[in-house]
């Protein structure tokens, strides 16, 4: 099976084709010259190129076929764009374009909408990085990042973020075998907004009847704010543990407050 063997619908991906820099280079000069049938080659000889690329997002939550004909606009906008004259080769120049055209079409479809002007500059940053990164060979640092684009560092950091991916708080993020730790468990709650006064008495009353260590951790969680991983190393425990024994406390109240 190839390397880069992905499900797109009516393409057997592992016939795809490569050539030869030197033809590749031949082609260019017959499509400047207004030859079509040349930009017709160059584009299914670097399909490869754009299934490599999408690769990285065949898990599961992505359409690949829908990635993947992002993925050859990018390739083609490349191909109207590229020079022979830049002295590189035309995949070096064609990756962060296809790759640009993938992730912006991601970050796009999410059901976490972000501002329009932070999406702005966090495009603007993306097309600085991938010029800068042509012409130097190097990532660009914040700091020259921030002084061509004229932004704060604030704003740099907030468009940075944008272009994460979400990640659900039931995120399973450790298993030891036992007891999954969810990201929400790494989540410190530092809000302290209940104002049943009957539901507090009936608490502090269950409180009392746990173990001690499971109060004192209850008490580290969700009073203090403390993460579990806090707790764990106080104790010197295992966050496993710390997280067994909080799951098992908080089942002891809910019984007592039956």
């Amino acid at each position: 099976m190839s390397k880069y063997k992905v499900d797109i619908t009516g393409i057997n991906t592992n016939e795809l084709k490569t050539i030869k820099n030197d033809e590749l280079l031949n082609l260019f000069m017959k499509y400047q010259g207004g030859d079509i049938n040349a930009k017709e080659k160059i584009v299914e000889s670097n399909l490869r190129l754009v299934l490599s690329i999408i690769q990285k997002y065949n898990n599961g939550k992505h359409d690949m076929n829908d990635l993947f004909q992002i993925g050859c606009i990018g390739l083609i906008k490349a191909v109207d764009n590229f020079d022979i004259n830049y002295g590189v080769m035309f995949s070096t120049y064609a990756v962060p374009l296809i790759m640009g055209e993938v992730k912006k079409f991601i970050r796009d479809s999410t059901q976490v909408r972000i501002a329009r002007s932070i999406r702005d500059t966090a495009y603007k940053i993306l097309q600085f990085k991938d010029e800068f990164l042509l012409k130097n060979g190097v990532d660009p640092s914040n700091e020259e990042i921030k002084k061509a684009l004229e932004i704060s560092d604030y704003d740099l950091q907030l468009a940075l973020d944008s272009l994460k991916e979400p990640m659900s708080i039931f995120e399973p993020i450790y298993n030891d075998g036992g007891d999954t730790i969810y990201l929400e468990d790494q989540i410190a709650d530092v809000k302290n907004n209940n104002e049943d006064r009957d539901m507090i008495i009936s608490l502090n009353r269950a409180m009392l009847k746990i173990k001690e260590r499971e109060r004192n951790i209850l008490t580290d969680r969700y009073i203090v704010g403390k993460t579990q991983s806090e707790i764990a190393s106080e104790l010197g425990v295992s966050q496993a543990q710390v997280s067994r024994i909080e799951k098992n406390a908080i089942n002891n109240v809910k019984r007592l407050l039956k």
